[in-house]
């Protein structure tokens, strides 16, 4: 997932435009593989076990980067700023998409999850106290209004909005609200040592909330669910950022975060392949509708605005 926090960083000295896109590029790719194999990993084990443990396995391997680099603690300030990034991007985000996806197809939540890079910019704006063109606005309630759209006609029209959709749409806040943090701390803390230091804080509860998870429901799941949950450790949790940030920090940012738009598509066509799932002409145009929207509000946040210039 992350992801994705590019719209907030500074912008250092480009070492390679090609370079920064590709690297971006390979992170988006890593995230992709998200939405599918938490639909596969649900169907052996619980959806508390696989939010929680996956920031668990993930925990541990942050614990051995920060450990081996000898990265430096973060002052009490970070800290508690830090509980808001563990609490969108560890916590949030995979226990709400693990819930919504015991019953919501992949490529249903692709399109809805597409809402992230505007919201993302959206909860920038309103942190940062930014001013932009009065157009952002109009993109953003657009890509929201896009998403509710789509996601009520899939389930019988107007209104008919499923459990599963507001969990979704409660993700995107949480991972919105924590990746706007997360690029803030990061000019302090570094890219991938910020996400580490959020794991490494969110582990106490993971762990006990795992716990819990194997007490109720003891995980029983195929060699399959099994190496679906490892990625979603591994990769989505850990390794997807390596990538993603690296991109970022050769830049230019602006057009690296722009590559984030692909996600939803990449998304729905591994839905397709990996899940044999049924894509229609709705999830096709609700899709291109909730990226559209996305990627405008997301460029003219990125264009100063003509006060801003001047001053």
């Amino acid at each position: 997932m992350k992801d994705q926090s590019s719209v907030i960083l500074d912008q250092p000295k480009a070492l390679s435009s090609r370079a920064g896109l590709w690297w971006g590029l390979l992170g988006i790719l890593a995230f992709s593989f998200t939405v599918p194999f938490t639909r596969i990993a649900v169907g052996g084990l619980s959806p508390l076990f696989i939010g929680a443990g996956r920031a668990v396995v993930a925990a541990g391997l942050a614990a051995i980067a920060l450990a081996a680099t000898r990265q430096h603690p973060p002052t009490r300030s970070q800290w508690a700023r830090l509980a808001v990034v563990a609490g969108g991007v560890v916590a949030g985000f995979p226990l709400l998409t693990s819930f919504a996806l015991t019953t919501a197809p992949a490529g249903h939540s692709a399109v809805v999850i597409g809402l992230l890079p505007a919201a993302t910019a959206v909860m920038v704006v309103l942190r940062t106290k930014e001013r932009p063109a009065a157009s952002f606005w109009v993109f953003a309630v657009l890509g929201a209004a896009a998403a509710v759209a789509f996601a009520s006609l899939q389930n019988g029209g107007f209104g008919g909005l499923q459990w599963s959709d507001l969990l979704l749409f409660c993700a995107v806040l949480a991972a919105a609200i924590g990746y706007a943090e997360g690029g803030l701390l990061a000019r302090e803390l570094g890219s991938w040592q910020t996400v580490s230091w959020a794991l490494v804080l969110a582990a106490p509860l993971m762990i006990a909330l795992t716990a819990v998870s194997v007490a109720a429901d003891p995980p029983s799941a195929t060699p399959v669910e099994w190496l679906a949950f490892s990625y979603l450790a591994v990769v989505s949790m850990f390794l997807g950022f390596f990538a993603w940030y690296r991109g970022l920090a050769i830049g230019p940012m602006a057009q690296v975060s722009q590559v984030q738009l692909a996600q939803p598509v990449i998304t729905i066509l591994w839905a397709a392949l990996l899940l044999h799932e049924q894509i229609g002409w709705a999830t096709v145009l609700g899709g291109l509708a909730v990226i559209a929207c996305a990627a405008l509000a997301v460029r003219t946040r990125l264009t100063p605005t003509r006060s801003t210039e001047e001053s």
